[in-house]
């Protein structure tokens, strides 16, 4: 077994239980229903001047947004938390971060690195899936021993988790901001953008350095690995624009629930898995695509979760998130059943091939997460968002690895 990948991955697991899927800010358009009021006469806003600069492709935001954005109301300010980790929010762009003017640590924010553990977490389990990962030293196979075969991968490994997390994924965040920033400037006034922190240029200069960066970085990872096919830079190109037209108008697919839900799964589990399994192996067999979008449908029963609490902020701006189109009661259906039956097929499937205690380990780690749907999901979605995730999101987490390392020693020839 691949046990460098999992060793790593248990550690990565602990941090990434609440934060497993957390999405590129795409609550930051949706409020609770006491913010939607029409400002007091005292207070103005003043929106960016859509005419300065265009900036393409990433122009300004579009005069229905702006109209939407008028009818909410700012918080007074962020609360800074104080239990000594305001600094370290800032650095992870968290709530509660602490106020800064080093412009350095606001481009770092932007980037939201929070939001980097599920990518990195893919691309392990693309490495683990491509059953071609060696370790530096193996004390369970004498025959994995080559150290520089080993620091090679070690290499390879991280500079795809930097292409992953870091650049394509601090792309989609802050090209994200740069999309909300007429509506933060109502709802969150004190996000860089808005504040004035980080000018509109120097937004956009990270934007594209982020991006083409990123797509540099996958161009180099295909000749490391010798691909005749630049299967890491077309997947990279497809991902960055997956994220732009998520964010940005016309089709801004987070304002409807099937398209951004979907987006994002497939944004944090299908194309890093993918990206390190092209890294190390092939992608030459219709199971590699299968199961990641598989995995990619429950993430976008666990992405419905973040919608709960934001109903009546999402129907009164507008956006069409699938508790508003359904109603709670559906979508908590719709969100246990996209989770769970997906698994079951996974697990059905390793069961198919002869992998009986990977599939067995499947069950096991799915077990739990029905008992926290029964419990707290389907009792009271909204109350129990947050607890529900941290509670289940680990077990679906380890349940992907295991699937990965199934596929990784698979012998699909016998």
């Amino acid at each position: 077994m691949k046990s460098v990948v999992s060793a790593v991955a248990v550690a990565t697991a602990l941090a990434s239980g609440v934060s497993a899927f957390v999405t590129p800010s795409s609550r930051t358009t949706s409020t609770d229903a006491s913010q939607l009021a029409v400002p007091p006469a005292d207070e103005k806003y003043i929106p960016v001047d859509s005419t300065r600069a265009s900036y393409y492709p990433f122009g300004a935001s579009t005069s229905s947004d702006r109209l939407i954005s008028l009818s909410a109301r700012p918080p007074k300010s962020n609360e800074e938390v104080t239990d000594g980790s305001a600094n370290v929010r800032q650095l992870l762009g968290l709530k509660g971060a602490s106020e800064t003017t080093d412009i350095w640590k606001i481009r770092l924010q932007l980037t939201k690195p929070v939001t980097w553990i599920p990518l990195v977490w893919g691309v392990m389990c693309g490495a683990a899936a491509s059953g071609n990962y060696h370790w530096i030293w193996n004390p369970f196979d004498p025959n994995d021993r080559d150290v520089m075969l080993g620091l090679e991968d070690t290499a390879k490994g991280f500079v795809a988790m930097i292409l992953a997390g870091p650049f394509l994924t601090g792309y989609t965040q802050t090209i994200n901001d740069w999309y909300d920033r007429e509506i933060d400037a109502i709802n969150e006034p004190y996000r860089p953008i808005p504040s004035g922190a980080i000018s509109e240029g120097q937004v956009i200069a990270q934007i594209w350095f982020l991006l083409l960066g990123g797509l540099g970085i996958a161009y180099g990872l295909d000749a490391w690995a010798g691909h005749d096919v630049p299967t890491v830079l077309l997947l990279s190109i497809f991902g960055s624009f997956i994220s732009y037209i998520y964010s940005a108008p016309p089709l801004k697919l987070k304002q409807n629930g099937w398209a951004g839900n979907y987006a994002l799964g497939c944004s944090y589990i299908s194309l890093p898995w993918w990206c390190g399994q092209a890294v190390f192996g092939e992608l030459d067999r219709p199971v590699y695509f299968i199961l990641p979008i598989l995995y990619s449908i429950a993430g976008l029963g666990i992405a419905i979760v973040n919608d709960f609490k934001s109903v009546e902020g999402d129907r009164q701006l507008g956006l069409q998130s699938l508790p508003v189109a359904f109603g709670i009661d559906t979508a908590k259906w719709i969100c246990a059943g996209s989770v769970t039956v997906t698994q079951l097929g996974v697990a059905a499937y390793l069961q198919s091939i002869n992998e009986t205690t990977y599939a067995a380990i499947l069950m096991g780690l799915l077990l739990p997460q029905i008992y926290y749907q029964a419990t707290l999901l389907i009792p009271d979605p909204v109350a129990n968002d947050v607890k529900y995730q941290a509670s289940s999101q680990p077990f679906f987490v380890f349940g992907i690895l295991a699937t990965a390392l199934c596929l990784g020693h698979h012998d699909f020839m016998a």
